[in-house]
């Protein structure tokens, strides 16, 4: 028995109480609702919920009418509203909330249906348009790629692999806290928790990457374009993106999901229709007479292998559209399951891009096609590899096939990677950080206008990369070594604070932009062990050594300023992120609530039972 009912029976045995039955008790909660306290609740009810859409969206210009509202709020306390309505019942608690959580659902309803088709996305839709945003153009041109130049093979090949375990892992961990919080892009939890300016701060790796992913996209298709047509290169891709751009700016997410479906069956089926024909060839060799396309295992690059296969696997979680189709899922359950079909979805994808590298391995001598050179190696135009083989090794006929499924492949990425960029851009740095009183059709213009400005980089980027395959890489290296213990650490530890996520953003990309770039011609200042001076190559992992780090880096300076803080060593003039500053406890409820909103199911199993209302 606890104090409080020890203290309790005392008392009212004092008051000549003779039994020690417990009193009866019915166990449900009160039920009666006298006119007067309804009357109350009504009246606190509706200034809470008309205050809440003022304040979060920002309806009235008048800043009065604001600080009205935000001095009204503030006066009722979360302790005084729960001993208030306790009085009167669980019935009431119930109905409180409802009328909060309705109406900040229907405000932000119109933003979700835009970004993320209502949330609604079924189990077939939602499992192709997730395999479709991962195999794209980069995917299916770098598997090529990759599988056929001398030296690596498959055993190099570890896109297919690392993006699919990224699937898995991104279902295990991260889709169910997100789907459940309800928010609407990658970059909510951050600017929840850290803040509004913090969270811009990381849309910077995020766009990175989206610009490096969109520019392997438009390259893949203006090289399958400029070899199968003879097409100038330079204006194929310009033409891709002016194609790109067009077809995203036609639809939200509802439009992207179900051409995805198309998309997908045109790749399969074009990609699988060339390769008995490219195979079968008489000028290729048989894949068991010579193996090379398997690949060679040099341990002097064992560091580089680990380093890449981990930069897929977690660099490739935190990706708006990624999380654009987790969250646009009706469920938690659906969320997780569309990440693991998802995941075999990519592997299946991947098996006729494998067998292609091998039949253009195969070939010794490309010029009894009618090819300029030996080889597209010798001739530096490897990142051809896919259209040449589709081109010189199949019928005329069929290679057009093959070039609508890149086309295919190219589109169903192109659109999910530019609109993620454009929508993280509108919410999170104009809508939240630049311009909190704009409106919808304002932000439809600077969407559109995001749109053609990540369009126009991913087109320079594309015009200026010798390998699609380092490109496709390169989209993940920022995002690994910055975004993802960033986004981990946002989940999964609630100490961790603006101090330490910024701490941890500055080491991050300032330690891998000093580490050097060879493709982006970015000296090393920062070497490694078994750095390379001949080749000028990091062969030590560093990008997962600065990943680590970066966790680190949050994890502890984000503990010694909560430390230093509650031992009063940090003043709160000191505080000058305002990171331990006290805050109303209506208002976190409120922000959590409004957070909920969001979402389009409402877990009863989170309400408080009855027995914890009074």
């Amino acid at each position: 028995m606890s104090t409080f009912r020890i203290f309790k029976s005392h008392k009212r045995f004092k008051k000549g109480r003779q039994d020690v039955e417990n009193d009866s008790n019915s166990g449900m909660p009160r039920t009666d609702k006298p006119e007067e306290s309804i009357e109350r609740v009504k009246q606190k009810a509706r200034l809470l919920t008309v205050g809440i859409i003022v304040l979060s969206l920002r309806i009235s210009n008048k800043p009065r009418v604001v600080a009205s509202y935000q001095s009204k709020i503030n006066l009722i306390s979360v302790s005084g509203l729960e001993k208030f309505i306790q009085k009167d019942g669980y019935q009431l608690w119930r109905c409180h909330w409802s009328c909060i959580l309705l109406s900040s659902y229907f405000v932000c309803w119109f933003m979700g249906s835009m970004m993320l088709a209502g949330r609604n996305i079924g189990w077939i839709v939602g499992t192709f348009t997730m395999t479709a945003t991962w195999v794209g153009g980069g995917y299916i041109n770098g598997t090529t790629e990759a599988v056929y130049r001398p030296g690596y093979g498959l055993l190099w090949t570890q896109a297919p692999f690392g993006y699919a375990l990224s699937l898995v892992f991104g279902g295990l961990l991260f889709a169910k806290p997100m789907r459940k919080r309800g928010y609407i892009t990658m970059l909510d939890p951050f600017q929840e928790k850290y803040g509004k300016r913090m969270g811009g701060l990381l849309y910077i790796p995020a766009l990175v990457g989206e610009v490096f992913w969109s520019g392997a996209i438009l390259a893949a298709l203006g090289s399958t374009i400029h070899v199968i047509l003879g097409a100038d290169e330079t204006w194929s891709i310009l033409i891709s993106a002016a194609i790109a751009l067009s077809y995203t700016m036609i639809g939200g997410l509802y439009s992207v999901a179900y051409t995805d479906v198309i998309q997908l069956i045109c790749i399969f089926f074009g990609l699988w229709l060339c390769v008995p024909f490219a195979i079968f060839n008489p000028d290729v060799k048989s894949l068991t007479s010579d193996t090379g396309w398997l690949g060679t295992w040099d341990w002097t690059q064992c560091g580089v292998w680990i380093d890449f296969s981990l930069l897929l696997v977690f660099g490739g979680i935190p990706w708006q559209v990624y999380f654009q189709r987790v969250l646009a899922a009706k469920t938690i359950e659906r969320a997780m399951s569309l990440s693991y079909f998802a995941a075999i979805g990519c592997i299946v994808m991947a098996i006729p891009a494998v067998l292609l590298g091998c039949a253009a391995y195969g070939v010794d001598d490309w010029s009894k096609f009618g090819y300029k050179d030996k080889s597209p190696e010798a001739a530096k135009e490897a990142k051809h590899v896919l259209p040449l083989t589709m081109e010189y090794l199949t019928p005329s006929l069929v290679s057009w096939c093959g070039l609508g499924a890149i086309s295919a492949a190219v589109m169903s990425s192109a659109d999910s990677s530019i609109l993620s960029a454009a929508s993280m851009f509108s919410r999170n740095i104009y809508k939240n950080l630049i311009r909190q009183r704009a409106s919808e059709e304002e932000i439809g213009i600077v969407t559109k206008l995001s749109l053609l400005a990540v369009g126009i980089l991913a087109a320079i980027l594309a015009l200026t990369i010798d390998s699609i395959a380092m490109l496709w890489i390169l989209c993940s290296d920022l995002v690994y070594v910055i975004l993802f213990p960033q986004l981990f650490c946002v989940i999964y530890f609630d100490f961790a604070n603006t101090y330490g996520s910024l701490a941890a953003y500055i080491f991050g990309f300032s330690s891998r932009l000093l580490s050097g770039e060879k493709d982006l011609d970015l000296p090393a200042i920062i070497r490694f062990p078994f750095y390379d001076e001949k080749t000028k190559t990091q062969l030590f992992p560093f990008r997962t050594l600065l990943m680590v780090t970066s966790f680190l880096i949050i994890i502890g300076v984000s503990y010694v300023t909560k430390f230093l803080h509650e031992r009063h060593f940090m003043s709160d003039r000191g505080d000058v992120f305002k990171v331990f500053e006290d805050k109303p406890l209506l208002s976190l409820a409120i922000n959590n609530n409004i957070t909920q909103s969001h979402s389009n199911q409402v877990i009863e199993s989170e309400l408080p039972p009855p027995d914890q209302a009074n």
